[in-house]
């Protein structure tokens, strides 16, 4: 018998590449099969693969990862620490009564989705600048509002990410390179500002962080000197179970922790002490907000650098998707279309009924955190879907697409591996690889607020613009 006639009467385990359903096929005929999950570098376009091959030349590639080693190193070298909070409006960079912040790259009033339209009528409402809703979207249609990136003033939001200026922000700076970034208080999970809710009992809410919560917080960080250090507290935080972007029941119970003592010290009454910890405690969000501001700080230090294509910016408005890059300074946005979000929702609702996604809060994948530090928090499939080995993975593949891993915040059930960091839009283009986010799922309309939480990826069209402009612009 010939050599291929044995091998046709052998048990055959064939290794597919490409398109999955070959595999199918195979496995169909009693035969083992193992998918190897591959395609073209630059998804076989032209254009995409001759700017690749432009950034591999030696000359170019010897800048590239002298640059990437520099930002690398800032954003694992970045101490965010909390050291205060106040109102925007004191604080924010450029902001003004009339300004009101969004999530993602740029977009205008006539382009925002039902959740953002839904945010900024209620923040309008808030500040006072209209009496009612409907006042509220005459005067954002009138041009009088300012609309702009929260990325633009040092600044994230969760959702839609309206900010707007007697809302009270975070402060966190980072000791290591002296830059600020803020965002706002989380509002905890119900009918919310954040996810386009707005109705009475949303101001209401508001009007209460902006009258107690907001001040007591910021009357209790003046009592503490040192401030927060919240790169240690993020590592711990990860240790007991959080991923920190969807996940914060540990980050939560530690932030408030080392608030407490200094809450009891202030004047308030005992009255309005409890009813700041029972809001804290009636959400495991709290501290949600705090790790977009770390992110985003020690992530600001990076961008920037010449010559650099670590992504230092993910961003969401609900229509597009939003990246910045460290070598294209400035506020250059690569934008693609907004994605969907896909995972459990909550009884009553259906996957029509979700809006694309949406919020600043990928800043935490960004920077290593969210949906690529899922093999710290198993229990996440619950609320996003999937399962505990797809959770594991995430973390593991998207060492493929980043450049280092950060020792200072570590992965217990992968041996202490240090969270993947430093995303590269070469490597992202070049394994076909897509940044892995969870995220929450607003309803499409506004004034309804959240109705589920699941996986998205980011569209590949902004990694394919910004290889092309960092090909132009590294020689």
């Amino acid at each position: 018998m010939s050599k291929i006639n044995e091998l046709f009467d052998s048990k055959l385990h064939a290794v597919n590449v490409g398109i999955e359903f070959f595999k199918d096929d195979v496995v169909k005929q009693n035969a083992q099969a193992t998918h190897l999950d591959w395609q073209p570098p630059g998804g076989g376009k032209l254009e995409i693969i001759t700017a690749l091959d432009k950034l591999e030349s030696p000359e170019i590639l010897e800048k590239i990862e002298a640059a990437n080693k520099l930002a690398v190193e800032r954003i694992v070298n970045s101490q965010p620490v909390l050291i205060g909070f106040d109102q925007a409006i004191n604080v924010v960079p450029g902001m003004t009564k009339n300004t009101i912040l969004h999530s993602g790259p740029p977009i205008t009033w006539d382009n925002m989705n039902g959740p953002m339209k839904g945010a900024v009528t209620g923040a309008i409402v808030f500040e006072g600048l209209a009496k009612d809703l409907d006042e509220a979207v005459e005067l954002a249609a009138s041009g009088e509002i300012t609309f702009s990136p929260c990325h633009e003033h040092n600044c994230v939001g969760s959702m839609a990410g309206v900010t707007s200026a007697s809302m009270y922000m975070h402060i966190v700076e980072n000791k290591t390179y002296g830059n600020i970034a803020y965002t706002n208080l989380s509002e905890q999970l119900s009918k919310i500002l954040r996810m386009g809710a707005n109705d009475e009992s949303v101001i209401n809410r508001l009007n209460w962080m902006r009258d107690v919560l907001g001040p007591m917080l910021r009357d209790a960080m003046k009592l503490n000197p040192n401030g927060i250090d919240l790169r240690l507290m993020l590592a711990q935080a990860l240790h007991m179970g959080d991923e920190c972007h969807n996940r914060n029941v540990a980050g939560t119970t530690l932030l408030i922790q080392a608030l407490s003592p200094y809450i009891l010290e202030t004047d308030y009454s005992i009255k309005e002490k409890r009813e700041v910890l029972d809001f804290v405690a009636s959400s495991d969000y709290f501290s949600g907000p705090t790790w977009m501001a770390l992110a985003k700080c020690a992530l600001d230090s990076a961008h920037g650098i010449e010559n650099s294509t670590i992504v230092t910016t993910m961003a969401r408005n609900g229509t597009e998707f939003g990246i910045r890059v460290s070598g294209i300074k400035g506020n250059t946005w690569f934008t693609g279309p907004a994605q969907k979000v896909i995972g459990p929702m909550f009884a009553g609702y259906k996957p029509e009924d979700s809006g694309l996604d949406i919020g600043d809060s990928a800043i935490t994948e960004t920077y290593g955190i969210g949906g690529f530090a899922m093999a710290t928090a198993p229990a996440i499939v619950a609320l996003v879907g999937g399962t505990v080995d797809e959770a594991i993975g995430y973390s593991t593949k998207m060492r493929e697409i980043t450049t280092t891993e950060n020792p200072n915040v570590t992965i217990p059930l992968l041996n202490f591996m240090g969270i993947p960091t430093g995303i590269d839009v070469r490597k992202v283009l070049q394994t076909g690889i897509l940044p892995i986010i969870n995220t929450a799922i607003a309803h499409k309309e506004a004034g309804i607020g959240m109705i589920g939480a699941g996986i998205t990826y980011p569209p590949v069209e902004a990694y394919e613009k910004a290889i092309l402009a960092l090909s132009e612009n590294i020689h």
